[in-house]
């Protein structure tokens, strides 16, 4: 597998779908704002996301994809798609049941997920309803989870990266065409979410069926390979979640804020999502079968350098990301949602969000990079060991900064938790041996951080110069900001090559074949 060149897939047709994402945003912001509707909206889509990114991104990958990748080659494709397919009709019983349960319960459920809002009757039950619309989702996102680990174990990367576009055209779709026919564009919103597990799903399924790895439904059985999947799963669920743990108890704590918090942190959480997806969940995604095949063959050594060219390749990416969203906060939340129900206290109150998280992007992108380094050796219990601490950090920390910071403290208290689940991961695979950080890595860390630094302060100098600009009517705005991008890229991008951060020939070995 040509490592870069896969997460360059990946990361494209992510970048794709967040830029639809962001165009969505956009628009849910103009309809929205942040008021008692969109925190109702937010918790309603929080609540399967939340699940979905547990599913799609951790836990399900973290366990079916060593198992999936490892039958397929023993045991042949055939005996891969007699265990996908047992695999999918144990899920989908489970999710049945489990999405009848949530229905019937979902006013008790929301009295747990957002407690802040029973003090407010019209507001609690417009969340418990719109939560109903979207939470078959749930079910649906699922089954694509297990029909993308089929296509990711063949390293077919492009059909599962495009899925996540037709639920941001979904959600225009419904904003834009429905709106005017429910009683709030919260209710067309939900719609769309419904809508839009259906869409993915019928895509990956087609996708599955060109592959010639088709999946039927048989009739559910608790087979010995299901077992292990559940087995390996389950511990999983956390462990590679525990970002998105993290931020649903910051989404609990905020309901218990003044209205608005909930909305300032799902806005925020959307802009580093983008690098988060683009650069770590891409890098994650593409290390793990090849991590599982070279463990599976007994590379030893190979396993460890994909991961070091993981590590340095999600730095290399992140580390100026960070820096950009903790200098220029404010001009990328005005240009992106300020207009329509949301004003300039609200940009302001989330553009402060959006630095806090910012803190612990590095980490969030690092979570996703080694985790793999555990999954691959079909280990799911120890990173559920560090999500548990990581989760009680956040929420002690996030408790006690809510008071002094409001919503700000929740969003430093989850990159807070996040460097301390990086540590930890890194010091547990460095004693096992599998991450032994090589000369390259070492020796151009520092280097990133030097140029990341200095196109932060070229940013931080042309600010002031840009202040006019950016306290004008949007199209100034924007133009101010695309002019602070494209001089902070140029900047860390002759930084990284002055100081030997980035190598023009290392890049071009990067698209070699990993094994």
């Amino acid at each position: 597998m040509a490592l870069l060149r896969s997460v360059a897939t990946i990361g494209g047709y992510t970048l794709i779908s967040r830029v639809l994402g962001f165009l969505r945003d956009v628009l849910v912001a103009a309809y929205l704002g942040a008021g008692p509707v969109a925190d109702a909206f937010f918790i309603a889509f929080k609540f399967p996301n939340f699940f979905r990114r547990l599913f799609a991104e951790g836990a399900f990958n973290a366990a079916f994809v060593p198992i999936f990748a490892g039958t397929v080659a023993t045991a042949g494709r055939e005996a891969a798609r007699r265990f996908a397919e047992d695999a999918m009709a144990v899920l989908l019983a489970v999710l049945f049941l489990l999405l009848v349960v949530a229905e019937i319960a979902m006013p008790w459920i929301m009295r747990g997920l957002a407690p802040g809002f029973v003090g407010d009757p019209a507001k609690f039950q417009l969340a418990v309803d719109l939560t109903r619309i979207t939470f078959p989702y749930l079910l649906f996102i699922s089954l694509v989870s297990l029909q993308g680990g089929v296509l990711n174990s063949l390293d077919r990367f492009g059909a599962v990266a495009f899925a996540p576009v037709l639920l941001n055209l979904c959600l225009i779709g419904a904003l834009i065409g429905l709106t005017g026919m429910m009683p709030t564009p919260g209710h067309a919103l939900a719609w769309g979410v419904a809508g839009a597990g259906v869409a993915q799903f019928l895509w990956l399924a087609w996708a599955t069926g060109r592959t010639g790895m088709g999946l039927a439904l048989p009739f559910p059985r608790l087979t010995p390979e299901v077992r292990r999947l559940l087995t390996l799963m389950l511990p999983a669920a956390l462990g590679a979640g525990v970002v998105q743990v993290n931020l649903l108890i910051d989404i609990i704590i905020a309901s218990l804020l003044p209205t608005g918090a909930v909305s300032y942190l799902y806005y925020a959480d959307r802009i580093y999502e983008l690098p988060l997806a683009v650069i770590g969940i891409a890098i994650g995604t593409a290390l793990l079968p090849a991590l599982s095949r070279q463990t599976r063959r007994g590379e030893t050594a190979a396993a460890i350098a994909t991961l070091n060219r993981g590590l340095e390749a999600s730095l290399l990416l992140s580390l100026p990301a960070t820096v950009a969203l903790v200098v220029l906060p404010l001009p990328i939340i005005s240009v992106l949602f300020e207009r329509g129900a949301f004003g300039a206290s609200e940009a302001a109150a989330t553009a402060a969000a959006l630095a806090a998280y910012a803190i612990g992007l590095p980490a969030y992108v690092l979570i996703k990079v080694l985790t793999p380094g555990f999954y691959a050796r079909e280990d799911t219990k120890t990173p559920v060991k560090i999500a548990v601490v990581c989760v009680i950090s956040n929420t002690a920390v996030a408790l006690a900064l809510m008071g002094p910071f409001a919503h700000v403290g929740i969003a430093f208290a989850t990159a807070v938790s996040a460097w301390i689940n990086v540590a930890a991961l890194a010091v547990i695979l460095k004693r096992r041996g599998h991450l032994i950080p090589d000369t390259a890595l070492l020796k151009r860390t520092p280097r990133m951080v030097l140029a990341s630094l200095v196109m932060g302060g070229a940013l931080w100098a042309l600010l002031p110069w840009l202040a006019g600009w950016l306290r004008a009517g949007l199209m100034l705005r924007a133009s101010a900001l695309v002019i602070l991008v494209v001089v902070g890229m140029a900047v860390f991008g002759a930084a990284a090559l002055l100081t030997g951060a980035a190598d023009r020939a290392e890049i071009k070995r990067l698209f070699r074949r990993a094994q």
